[in-house]
């Protein structure tokens, strides 16, 4: 079992307080990975820590069962060690050999009954009294879940919100991720108790691009470091840049890799290595992830109030130097107007370190998507539903893919929507830009044509003049 040092200390802290508090029993995992002060289950019953930790051991690795007192003693003793490492192998350092029976307290009439008939109680070290316990506002949860849900978050992190919240965990953050046309986005979700009530608020999120390649799913990025008896130990991420940091954050040997699979089902075997350091330095990078190593990633902050602003997908569009289109905003005065918002990445960020927009109002800038769209020649627009999600899905600033014509076959192209421009421009599948012109409807397609030759025209005659 492994554990950061941070996290062995704020165990240990907590382990004190359950047993001054008549917990008895403590169970907990023996496998490698590493751990957290949560993952230390409390009992007041020694035959409930028993069976806790034998149902356990079934599914996920050796669990073991432990007086909790004398527990706390050992680790109390670990913690005054001088030289702590980062990294602890508590394996190697705890003692093998379990309290005697008779030290226990006499069962009680409840443990003389049959074990199907005894309640087991489990109760993780966040979640007893012997903390501020703080009862959760059901409505402000609901409300939240909401408020993520509306924003395009998922599932997983909001169920992650919520477990935080039960907790009492006064201030989290949540990671998702999003592939780019290049790259990936990492999104981080900020979360923050009051300091007066036990409301929550979600108030921003921050998003960075990397131009390195994009997670395949299941994939994690993994930092890999040698414990104290040898054996490898590691650390999962979903964002890239939390990896990074924390991979440069290491003093001895390690390695930075990517990683499909959880727990005993990673597949370490068929890593991808994107790093790797020895004695503290950093002595490879692969090539292809040198710029997302050393680069720093294009970061913003969104704000975000009661579930309005800028979705997770619009931002990760913005991000990439996108334009999306929102219908609700307010200026000074209140009043509502609608407009196309670019981030500004050609001039200096702000004091806060964001870019600041520019903004493409609607009708007065003269940007109608529907009309550019009709001048070319795009199958989807022929069916009305089709239409409609082809908008929606520009507005949102999206490179969507759609059926076009070239040289009298159908090809595929990626579209975008370029307000600033009153155009749209079309890319191949390997990204690489297509000329606009050759895909507008026929008349048109003629009526370019003139106009350039007329153009040409005119230059040779100026030409001409000046000989």
């Amino acid at each position: 079992m492994n554990i950061l040092k941070e996290d062995f200390l704020e165990t240990v802290e907590q382990l004190r307080k359950a047993a001054d508090h008549g917990y008895w029993y403590v169970a907990f995992p023996l496998n490698p990975e590493f751990r957290k002060a949560e993952d230390f289950k409390l009992f007041e019953r020694v035959n409930q820590a028993h069976k806790y930790a034998r149902n356990h051991t079934d599914y996920k690795g050796a669990y073991a069962q432990r007086r909790l007192k004398p527990f706390v003693e050992e680790l109390e003793k670990i913690a005054l060690s001088k030289d702590l490492p980062n990294v602890l192998d508590l394996n190697g350092r705890l003692s093998p050999v379990e309290q005697p029976e008779e030290h226990f307290p006499p069962l009680t009439r409840m443990e003389n009954q049959p074990a199907k008939d005894q309640p087991v109680i489990s109760e993780t070290i966040n979640q007893v009294t012997i903390t501020n316990h703080i009862i959760m506002n059901l409505n402000n949860l609901e409300n939240l879940k909401d408020e993520v849900k509306t924003l395009g978050f998922k599932e997983k992190t909001i169920s992650e919100m919520e477990k935080n919240m039960e907790k009492g965990v006064p201030e989290f953050t949540l990671n998702e991720k999003i592939a780019a046309s290049r790259g990936q986005v990492d999104l981080t979700l900020h979360f923050k108790q009051s300091g007066q009530s036990e409301h929550y608020f979600f108030n921003k999120f921050e998003v960075a691009h990397h131009a390195g390649k994009a997670l395949e799913d299941g994939q994690k990025y993994t930092v890999i470091m040698p414990n104290e008896a040898g054996r490898n130990m590691t650390k999962s991420f979903e964002n890239v840049g939390e990896a990074i940091t924390f991979f440069k954050e290491q003093k001895g040997n390690s390695e930075l890799a990517i990683v499909k699979g959880e727990g005993k089902d990673r597949d370490m075997e068929h890593r991808t290595k994107l790093a790797t350091m020895e004695n503290g330095k950093v002595n490879y990078v692969a090539k292809e992830f040198q710029r997302t190593f050393r680069a720093p990633a294009v970061t913003q902050t969104f704000w975000v109030e009661r579930g309005k602003g800028f979705t997770a997908e619009q931002a990760a569009n913005l991000i990439q130097g996108r334009s999306v289109y929102r219908d609700d905003l307010l200026n000074l005065g209140g009043q509502p107007y609608k407009a196309w918002i670019k981030l500004d990445m050609d001039t200096p960020k702000d004091r806060h370190q964001n870019f600041l927009t520019n903004q493409y109002h609607d009708p007065s800038y003269g940007f109608n998507l529907e009309k550019v769209l009709d001048k070319f020649q795009i199958k989807e627009l022929n069916d009305p539903a089709k239409k409609e999600a082809l908008e929606n899905t520009l507005k949102n600033g999206n490179r969507p893919l759609i059926t076009t014509v070239k040289e009298g076959q159908e090809v595929k192209m990626f579209i975008e929507a370029v307000p600033r421009y009153g155009q749209v421009n079309l890319y191949r599948e390997d990204g690489k830009p297509e000329k606009r012109e050759q895909f507008l409807k026929q008349p048109l397609q003629e009526q370019m044509l003139q106009i350039g030759k007329a153009k040409g025209h005119e230059k040779e005659q100026e030409q001409g003049m000046r000989i």
